[in-house]
């Protein structure tokens, strides 16, 4: 069946405040291909969304076994993933990023936000064009781990 081409991912999140409405953003490229999605949330922080963005281009990914090459402004992603920095937030989205994890080879690249680099910008247009759509779905497991914490 030949090699496949390298899938590129590049990602990004945002939260007007933090906490506040958020949103994530991802572009999918492989050859000639490209698919640009994005979501957002009534309340979340910039962490969870920059983390989501990263599941949610894994997700459209139906290539088993693809080499993907994920490009991030998040030093929290790509730390936590390439330095085996402490998962202390976010219990629920990391989980799904390591089941997704184990059906890729998977390869981070960090890249200054906002210098410039049109995939990324792209992305931070697509995260805030998301948050700032009204009736915003809330997410349930920012919610959940706040619940029962004094403020």
């Amino acid at each position: 069946m030949g090699d496949r081409p390298v899938i590129h991912l590049y990602t990004d999140g945002a939260a007007s405040g933090n906490p506040g409405p958020g949103g994530w953003g991802a572009v999918l490229c492989c050859g000639s291909l490209r698919k640009e999605m994005s979501g957002g949330y009534s309340l979340t922080t910039n962490n969870r969304m920059e983390l989501l963005a990263v599941i949610k281009g894994l997700e459209a990914i139906r290539w088993k076994g693809a080499k993907v090459e994920i490009w991030s402004d998040s030093q929290y992603v790509v730390n936590t993933v390439t330095q085996g920095w402490k998962r202390k937030k976010n219990g629920d989205l990391w989980e799904r990023y390591d089941v997704l994890s184990r059906d890729f080879s998977l390869k981070f690249h960090w890249i200054k936000g906002h210098a410039g680099h049109s995939e990324n910008e792209r992305c931070d247009r697509l995260a805030v064009e998301a948050y700032s759509l009204p009736g915003l779905p809330p997410d349930t497991g920012y919610e959940e781990s706040t619940e029962n914490k004094l403020i």
